[in-house]
């Protein structure tokens, strides 16, 4: 399938510095690239990202009524 990619100058000078060292054509070269980019890597499990919150207690009562958006936009709003 022919497609048209703006690419970077020296990262396009280097991919045929690379394709031609490795006796190759750039076609091959960035498909080979992109093979290697889009395939999964046996052995490398992908982990789920998890979101990790410190929980952090206390014995003070909050600052503001989190409730109140007016009263969090006036803490919000002094100055320091």
């Amino acid at each position: 399938m022919k497609t048209t990619l703006d690419l970077d100058d020296a990262l396009l000078t280097e991919a045929k510095r690379r394709a031609a060292a490795a006796g190759s054509s750039l076609k091959s070269y960035v498909e080979d690239a992109l093979r290697a980019r889009l395939l999964p890597r046996p052995g490398k499990k992908e982990e789920r990202f998890r979101l990790k919150l410190p929980v952090v207690e206390g014995t003070a009562p909050p600052a503001v009524e989190v409730m109140d958006r007016r009263a969090l936009y006036d803490l919000l709003d002094e100055p320091e």
